[in-house]
């Protein structure tokens, strides 16, 4: 295995890593920020206003985006052991 082929395989992971993260993530910023608005307009200040949401908003995107995320994750991983295989 080359330095090239090694840098591709880390390459393709970190794509994989921020594909199946990120869609998350957005989630619960754009619910964080939606949810701090409203806090900032209405002066209401309470800790479990914004963390409540969130937890339920990331929840429902892993019900909806989670066959999506396995499918990367698995296709990754079988192109990793067909390129161990052929060493």
């Amino acid at each position: 295995m080359t330095l090239e082929s090694s840098l591709d395989i880390v390459r393709e992971a970190f794509l994989v890593i921020i594909t199946v993260a990120g869609p998350v993530l957005l989630v619960a910023l754009v619910v964080g920020l939606f949810i701090s608005i409203i806090q900032a307009a209405t002066q209401i200040q309470e800790q479990t206003l914004s963390f409540v949401p969130k937890v339920l908003a990331v929840i429902g995107s892993l019900i909806v985006l989670g066959n999506f995320m396995l499918n990367s994750i698995v296709s990754f991983t079988e192109r990793i052991f067909e390129i161990i295989s052929g060493l």
